[in-house]
């Protein structure tokens, strides 16, 4: 089996990108002065990546969210056919790209009827992969648009993935990209997500032993909601587990019943509410009854 080389590579996100437009893109290859071009068109472009000195198992690329996996297949082998037909049957809104030397027509062939979206030879130009990959995202994304601008309402809040934000009525919570994702994340999820699982699908990889992102994120984000719903509580913490998105409404206190109370009171003799001493006092009936006579 193939090892796991994907542990301890931070994702790097240019500011320069539009959060709903950035793309996260996995490079596996070990060419250093192509990777080093690469990733550094890549970096301008503001787009997330991981460089990957090896294969990765498709449930570490499912956690990491991408949208583009360019891969090398002689970095893979031996077993690379079996490999990519394994990420494309587990990851189908994934756009694959092979970026490999010369190959021959039969090979170029069997990775594109595996699932590959392009097959680009080496030594080729940056611009050229990233206009492969562009493209191969773009058809994965419009397929899949009518679920990605869908919004969806919790509670009193929209959440509007077109705009990468989330509105009480028709005003912005002004959430920042990670907040964003971790709202849509959770309210896509009917159950409990551990920590571990929210960071590795929001960050894009494995979260370090210790670290509190998750725990400092959800508590803004859990501040704006709060804020901007009263009355509605929208995450609840699973201590020791994780986080739930379940909104749950706090009834608004009745106050005429409250203020019916007092009145209630006042009618009531003051014996009857001196609790013990009432229970004390002598009767009046009973002390004449045993009264000794004259």
């Amino acid at each position: 089996m193939a090892a796991d080389y994907s542990d301890g590579l931070p994702a790097v996100y240019g500011a320069a990108a539009r959060p709903q437009n950035r793309i996260r893109v996995a490079v596996i290859d070990r060419d250093p002065g192509f990777t080093k071009v690469f990733v550094h068109r890549l970096d301008s472009l503001g787009w997330e990546y991981r460089a990957l000195p090896g294969p990765t198992t498709p449930e570490r690329l499912i956690a990491m969210r991408l949208n583009a996996l360019v891969v090398d297949v002689t970095v893979i082998a031996p077993g690379s056919w079996e490999y990519l037909e394994r990420v494309c049957a587990r990851l189908p809104g994934l756009s694959v790209i092979v970026c490999t030397g010369p190959s021959s027509v039969a090979q170029r062939v069997r990775g594109l009827r595996i699932g590959a979206d392009a097959w680009i030879t080496k030594p080729c130009h940056p611009e050229e992969l990233i206009c492969v990959i562009e493209a191969a995202v773009r058809r994965h994304r419009r397929n899949e648009m009518p679920e990605l601008d869908a919004a969806a309402t919790v509670g009193e809040i929209t959440i509007r993935p077109d705009r990468y934000q989330a509105y009480a009525g028709e005003t912005s919570l002004e959430l920042t990209a990670r907040e964003f994702e971790i709202l849509q994340l959770l309210s896509q999820s009917d159950r409990v997500l551990r920590r571990e699982e929210i960071y590795e699908r929001v960050w894009g990889y494995a979260m370090a032993h210790g670290d509190r992102s998750v725990d400092v994120f959800v508590r803004k984000l859990r501040q704006k909601l709060n804020a901007a719903s009263p009355g509605w509580t929208y995450i609840h913490t699973h201590f020791g587990v994780g986080y739930r998105l379940a909104p749950t409404h706090e009834a608004a206190p009745d106050y005429e019943s409250a203020a019916a109370v007092p009145e209630a009171a006042a009618a009531v003799p003051d014996a009857a509410l001196s609790g013990a001493g009432a229970a004390d006092a002598p009767d009046a009936a009973s002390e004449a009854a045993v009264a000794p006579s004259g």
